[in-house]
């Protein structure tokens, strides 16, 4: 019997991309029971997905297809939100697809439909894939932009990429490098200090400590190798100091995330994707994880892709997804009040 407390928050459990090694990281969570220590899970899927990534670990997990989340009863298996629109016949490993994307799609929708109506406390997703789900019919260009359209959000909102107890925002994301400075400006980064500090604070740190990233080697030389420092960074710290918000920089990018590591900071505000995405992956590529900072629910996910590669052989690791529900759930409870 699998028995959970009545105050864990319930959190709705993403399949993820039917093609890729989502699947079978819930499986294996299931099965070794993890979730019963932080929430209430409910898998939002189709539960051919769900099971065929049971068989391929080699797993028998008790399941408990239920139409509404009100259904679920923990101590009869795990539940299941049938969403019956993927057939995995139709979607063999390593394959992007219109229907696997489509299905993702769904989950999302159905997902913050339900937090929207108070029957989840937020939910965690596995790895997706950007281009299916395009090719499905999505007009935005990552889920995050997505689901803001979904909440109907339009504050301050983007991908956070935590590791252990720092988290990094960027000015910058999906855009090509030459395109990066002329994207900075005071008020760019102002929207990724903003996201970083309303999103630390959302998960209980009461005074974020923040630090900005430079753009140009040795923090621009006083002007001499770029003026990006000058002009746009430090204007925009001390506008953010002027908020209350305390942030601190620029610093040249190869010391500050040995600064970060070391404590001194909470967050990190990065100047371009890979700014701070090769530190965290080099540091924990097996344990970082994605938050969709900004919107109103906990939404979580790991920060590794779909691995293709593996897919459907079942060795994929589940640390990184298991902190991505540790992290959901905190989050939950510090928004209820618990």
């Amino acid at each position: 019997m699998i028995f959970f407390m009545s105050g864990k928050p319930i959190l709705g459990i993403l399949l993820g991309d039917a093609a890729g090694v989502g699947p079978e990281i819930i499986v294996k969570l299931a099965a070794s029971r993890f979730y019963d220590e932080y929430c209430r899970p409910v898998v939002i899927g189709d539960v051919r997905v769900f099971e065929r990534g049971a068989r391929i670990c080699g797993l028998e997990i008790p399941v408990q297809v239920v139409n509404k989340v009100e259904e679920a009863d923990w101590t009869k298996g795990m539940p299941v939100l049938d969403q019956r629109d993927v057939d995995p016949e139709q979607v063999p490993f390593a394959n992007i697809s219109i229907e696997s994307g489509r299905a993702c799609l769904n989950m999302l929708k159905t997902a913050i439909e339900l937090y929207q109506a108070g029957r989840i406390d937020g939910f965690c997703f596995a790895p997706l894939n950007k281009q299916a789900m395009i090719q499905a019919g999505c007009p935005f260009e990552s889920e995050h932009h997505y689901m803001a359209h979904l909440f109907g959000h339009t504050d301050p909102f983007g991908e956070i990429n935590v590791l252990g107890d720092l988290w990094t925002t960027r000015t910058t994301s999906h855009i090509p490098i030459s395109k990066v400075s002329e994207s900075l400006t005071v008020d760019t980064i102002m929207r990724a200090i903003r996201l970083a500090n309303v999103s630390l604070k959302n998960s209980g740190i009461e005074k974020p400590r923040l630090a900005l990233a430079a753009l140009n080697p040795h923090c621009g030389e006083g002007g001499k190798c770029g003026r990006e420092e000058i002009d746009v960074i430090a204007p925009a710290i001390e506008k953010a100091r002027e908020m209350g918000i305390d942030a601190d920089g620029p610093f040249p990018s190869d010391i500050l995330f040995i600064k970060a590591f070391n404590g001194e900071f909470d967050g990190v505000v990065t100047m371009y994707h890979d700014q701070g995405q090769i530190a965290l992956k080099l540091k924990g590529f097996d344990q970082g994880i994605t938050i969709a900072g900004g919107l109103p629910a906990p939404i979580v996910t790991c920060a590794h892709g779909t691995a293709y590669d593996i897919a459907g052989k079942g060795v994929v690791k589940t640390s990184a997804f298991e902190n991505a529900v540790k992290m959901a759930a905190k989050m939950a409870a510090h928004l209820k009040g618990c």
